[in-house]
């Protein structure tokens, strides 16, 4: 692929980049859809996100998370450093299956670091570098194109390129953990959420769009990385 890139002169990079810009939109704009479309579907055992969250926290033996708001849309995640699934305001008490779908899938993550699930211990032990890199990483990537093309060194320009190269391992990591926190979020809602067959298979529905988002970055991050290591290869 970076021969292509090579020999199309440094347009492909930018078709392609282009291109995952606009699939991240639509991906983006799907993912609201969705969940604008199954917050209207309103669950028959009306249980909120938060006692849904409370009660597969509970079905599998976890007793030290709380569930707890945090404000905000789109703002749910789990947070292994003070053990909290933490809900947005239009989860935690919401009836829906939208609400059920997000409740169960940080609960997922919940229940990866109760076991121990190999992913999640990686990507945790690489947020710290990576919430480094990312920063350092755009700014000697700007400054080596331009130290490069004015003094001809490529130093600074590897540097970012193998700063910007950890941000794609994270987001490669962050795939799977993503992937198997709706898994067990599924299988749980299967079988002891309590949700019709419409209910579970909108929560499903809603947790494929969501997981799609994380691959749309990945592979963005693939691309971008690609583009950097044409113009160091492009060097000369």
């Amino acid at each position: 692929m970076i021969l292509m890139i090579r020999m199309a002169g440094g347009i492909i990079p930018y078709l392609l980049m282009g291109g995952i810009a606009l699939l991240g939109g639509l991906v983006q704009s799907r993912l609201k859809s969705k969940f604008k479309k199954y917050s209207k579907l309103y669950l028959k055992n009306g249980l909120s996100g938060k006692e849904i969250a409370e009660k597969m926290l509970a079905d599998n033996g976890i007793t030290d998370v709380k569930v707890i708001s945090t404000p905000g849309m789109l703002t749910d995640h789990y947070d292994p450093r003070n053990k909290t699934v933490n809900l947005s305001e239009g989860v935690y008490g919401e009836r829906n299956a939208a609400a059920a779908a997000v409740a169960a899938h940080e609960c997922g993550h919940a229940l990866q670091h109760a076991f121990g699930y190999k992913w999640l211990q990686m990507r945790s032990k690489l947020v710290p570098a990576v919430q480094i890199s990312s920063r350092m990483s755009q700014f000697m990537l700007i400054g080596g194109i331009f130290v490069l093309q004015i003094f001809k060194s490529p130093l600074i320009l590897l540097l970012g390129i193998a700063l910007f190269a950890g941000t794609v391992v994270f987001s490669l990591v962050t795939l799977p953990v993503e992937y198997d926190a709706s898994n067990r979020a599924l299988a749980w809602l299967d079988k002891k959420g309590g949700l019709t067959y419409e209910e579970h298979d909108g929560a499903a529905d809603a947790l494929k769009w969501a997981a799609r988002t994380y691959v749309v970055s990945a592979i963005g991050s693939i691309i971008t990385l690609l583009y950097y290591v044409s113009i160091y290869l492009n060097r000369r």
